[in-house]
């Protein structure tokens, strides 16, 4: 039988990695499909969806605003911060006032922290002064005096101690301060609407049961993930997949979906995005 070959695009992050292990490994059944996994960084993938290149592929919830007339939403796979999610540091714990005339380092316009920082900060991009630095070099940015605070996301939410920084802010405690706790959208998981809706369902099912194998095999699969780690040691690796792989990435459900209307609402309301996007979501 002839298998039919889908792109998956996906970050090389540990949590990616963790949550594509069995799939990866083919160690979960994908009867008649076959997926090449394509690891860049989820600006690139961003950018990716906005020309429709991907099958699936991982996307930050801000770009979705951008893609959502090409792709549908997945219910799984999605990075939801509950409870916390970016930070910006510095040396200095600088108010919400200062932070607004400060310089920023930001790992991309496209990304959800950088959404959630101008709603925090209730200004838009045009109002703040920040420069844009691959997500690993802010810590450097700010050591250089290249910025005066860092927006900080993946595994820099762990270590930022280290660099001698401060919290000014979390910006997922801040937006389910706001939002009756619901949990702040970071990243979610598309699908292209060419296929029609049993494949969408078929290929969600097998995405949705790649997470659930890791989850039940988790030690080898934080063991397949420290490959991308970018030298963390196995106790941060798993500590760091635990916080964007978990309950809500199996399923978001209604109140994922809610917050996700809610994140691009509030969005289009201020005038950072055009238009509240027509969201779609894959049963």
């Amino acid at each position: 039988m002839q298998l039919r070959k889908l792109t998956l695009g996906h970050s090389p992050d540990p949590d990616d990695a963790f949550m594509f292990y069995g799939l990866a490994k083919g160690l979960i059944a994908t009867p008649g499909l076959e997926f090449e996994h394509i690891l860049e960084d989820i600006q690139t993938l961003n950018e990716r969806a906005t020309r429709g290149e991907l099958d699936i592929s991982a996307i930050s919830i801000h770009a979705y605003a951008n893609v959502c007339e090409q792709y549908a939403l997945l219910p799984s796979g999605a990075s939801m911060g509950d409870g916390y999610g970016p930070m910006v540091v510095a040396r200095t714990p600088f108010p919400r006032d200062e932070l607004r005339r400060r310089r920023i380092a930001i790992p991309g316009t496209m990304t959800s922290a950088f959404l959630a920082l101008q709603l925090w900060l209730d200004r838009p991009a045009a109002d703040l002064n920040y420069i844009i630095v691959p997500f690993d070099q802010i810590f450097a940015a700010i050591r250089q005096g290249k910025a005066e605070a860092g927006l900080i996301i993946h595994e820099g939410q762990l270590t930022y101690q280290n660099e001698g920084l401060t919290v000014c802010a979390d910006l997922g405690v801040w937006w389910g301060q706001e939002n009756e706790g619901l949990p702040l959208p970071l990243g979610g998981n598309v699908i292209h609407k060419r296929f029609n809706l049993p494949l969408r369902k078929q290929i969600s099912d097998i995405l949705t049961a790649s997470i659930q194998f890791s989850l039940d095999h988790r030690t080898d699969a934080v063991r397949h993930s420290l490959q991308f780690a970018r030298d963390m040691g196995v106790e941060l690796a798993d500590r760091f997949v635990g916080m964007y792989v978990n309950h809500w990435t199996l399923d978001y459900g209604e109140r994922g979906r809610e917050s996700i209307r809610r994140f691009l609402g509030c969005a289009a309301q201020r005038g950072i995005i055009p238009r509240a996007p027509s969201l779609e979501f894959v049963a």
